[in-house]
């Protein structure tokens, strides 16, 4: 089984470069992009292809979407960073429009989503020895087997994957990891007076888009509100439109106690992340105890303002829920022996692949690749299928047909 990769002079060239002088820590599809527009993106030999991993879905609003592109322009322009000594006359208008967006007190800005990640744990321990009243060094928080943060030192202490952290020690104590999806084992853990929060993906992407039983959501939150735990909910991946709803959480009318956002907060233009609570929680943290040069400048204010109303004002949300369900619908509809499951919600969805051959995943990619669709497997067997929330009805559906031709590559072994 070996699917056929077609590359070209141009693009072994920027291949080799990346393999010369980068760092060797990602394993791409190899194809060489220079140009994105909406769903597609193009390689420097002028190939269109769809885009079915949307940067992790940092592009729910679609490549260079023309109200995020100016935004961008106008703002680089005029003032792009002042760094946290000083104030901006954006900062305090992107504080006021992102909380009242999603309905908190107070936002905390920051950069990558890993960096929110960090900042939420510092916020919820802070939390449990100022306001819980848990004694000093000796805050607990929960997370799931399976979860994926980010790749910082604190994080990768609390991953279950190997390759994540594995000759990375010595590991950041204070965490304890219980089963996803799995009520009984977190209300066991709930009875250590300790735990300050619970850290949960609403559904996890990087372990092949593992969606919840229903109620999982609603049920952790109360057992957590009743053990006066914090619900610590990472949407970075999951949130802004990208599951049907503005965020996964609300399929089940769970509010986070402390929120968790990045990706799509920018439409793909810049780092740009945040990490929302209310104020009991949000004002232990006090001036000079955590921050960022780059958090909240201009910039990426700016562009996480548009960012957001082009969310809400194109009803991108509500696309992503009628063509998800369309997207598992055709796709089982394929019957296909090579695929075991198609799950999802929304436009975050993958397919499951049933081959005898380890790299049979890889292999489709490399086919779906070559007929016009770049996706990435994650885990070995599993290829995460999530566009651009722009994407229309039939565009989706001619993406469903590059799947069906490409598993002819899994036939041929």
């Amino acid at each position: 089984m070996q699917a056929t990769t077609t590359l070209s002079a141009r693009s072994l060239h920027y291949l080799e470069l990346e393999e010369r002088y980068g760092a060797h820590n990602y394993h791409p599809i190899p194809v060489v992009l220079d140009r994105g527009q909406g769903v597609f993106v193009w390689d420097v030999d002028g190939r269109r292809y769809y885009d079915c991993l949307s940067g992790y879905s940092a592009v729910n609003q679609g490549h260079c979407h023309p109200r995020i592109v100016a935004a961008l322009q106008q703002q680089a322009a005029r003032l792009t960073l002042t760094s946290r000594a000083f104030h901006s006359d954006l900062l305090g208008e992107y504080t006021r429009f992102v909380t009242n967006y999603f309905g908190y007190d107070k936002v905390l800005p920051m950069n990558t989503g890993v960096e929110a990640v960090e900042t939420a744990l510092k916020l919820c321990r802070r939390w449990a020895y100022e306001v819980k009243g848990v004694p000093e060094n000796k805050a607990v928080i929960l997370v799931c087997s399976g979860n994926f943060h980010g790749r910082t030192t604190t994080v990768i202490s609390f991953s279950t994957d190997p390759e994540s952290n594995r000759d990375f020690g010595p590991y950041t104590p204070g965490f304890t990891i219980i089963p996803y999806n799995d009520t009984a084992a977190l209300a066991r853990a709930l009875k250590d007076p300790n735990v300050a929060g619970f850290l949960v993906e609403p559904i996890q992407g990087e372990a092949g888009v593992i969606v919840p039983d229903e109620g999982y959501l609603r049920q952790a939150k109360e057992l957590c509100a009743a053990a006066g735990v914090l619900f610590l909910a990472d949407e970075i991946q999951t949130g802004l439109g990208r599951t049907g709803r503005l965020l996964a959480c609300d399929h089940e009318s769970v509010r986070p106690d402390i929120l968790i956002l990045g990706k799509a907060l920018s439409g793909g233009m810049l780092p740009v992340s945040a990490v929302l609570a209310d104020d009991p929680i949000m004002l232990t943290i006090r001036p000079g105890e955590h921050g960022s040069t780059y958090g909240g400048n201009p910039l990426a204010c700016k562009v996480a303002i548009v960012a957001l109303e082009v969310l809400e004002e194109e009803g991108l949300a509500a696309n992503a829920g009628v063509l998800g369900e369309l997207f598992r619908k055709e796709v089982t509809a394929l019957r296909s022996p090579y695929i075991a499951a198609v799950r999802g919600k929304g436009l975050l969805n993958a397919i499951v692949i049933n081959h005898p051959h380890a790299d049979a995943a890889w292999e489709l990619c490399l086919a779906l690749k070559e007929n016009g669709l770049l996706a990435k497997p994650t885990h070995g067997d599993k290829i995460r299928l999530a566009p651009p929330l722009v994407i229309t009805r039939e565009q989706l559906l001619e993406c469903v047909d590059i799947v069906k031709t490409s598993m002819a590559v899994l036939e041929n072994h």
